[in-house]
């Protein structure tokens, strides 16, 4: 009788499907996620609306470790907690937040694209670089000389960095 490898039961556990983009899936595993709004810009209220509803899921549906909210997109690392799927916390994300934004705005209609990019982060050196990435954003875009003291950025500091 084989033993089982531990590349079946890797396998096992990794859900793998797509839509327009390629979305892999593994419990307890931290994800760097970006989503789009469909046009336009958010303001800088509304940015901080966006922000402080993200940060409100934190240890409910995930435990967030780092977000920066753009004028067009949001970048943010998770860890979902279990019985909560990406998806789900992803709708929840971006249908209060676009919610809020059109209460705020007195509209109605879709504010963020329907999908969004996800990626299961694998080592430290992965981690470190989408850091980075995510910290530098607004400096990249001349939002900011300082990213620390962007309105849309959030750091938990309470959690530990692999």
């Amino acid at each position: 009788m084989n033993e089982p490898n531990n590349k079946n039961i890797i396998e096992h556990k990794l859900q793998i499907y797509s839509r327009h983009l390629p979305h892999w899936r593994l419990t307890g595993k931290l994800y760097f996620i970006t989503f789009r709004i469909v046009h336009g810009e958010l303001s800088c209220e509304e940015q901080k609306l966006v922000l402080e509803h993200i940060k409100q899921g934190n240890n409910n549906f995930y435990t967030l470790y780092v977000v920066m909210v753009m004028p067009d997109h949001v970048h943010l690392m998770i860890m979902p907690k279990e019985n909560y799927s990406i998806s789900r916390i992803m709708k929840g994300i971006k249908g209060v937040s676009a919610r809020k934004i059109n209460m705020n705005r007195k509209s109605s209609g879709s504010i963020w694209q329907n999908e969004f990019y996800d990626r299961i982060i694998r080592n430290y050196d992965e981690l470190y670089e989408k850091l980075n990435y995510i910290l530098l954003n607004p400096v990249k875009c001349k939002l900011t000389e300082n990213p620390l003291n962007y309105h849309g950025w959030y750091f938990n500091d309470s959690v530990e960095i692999l």
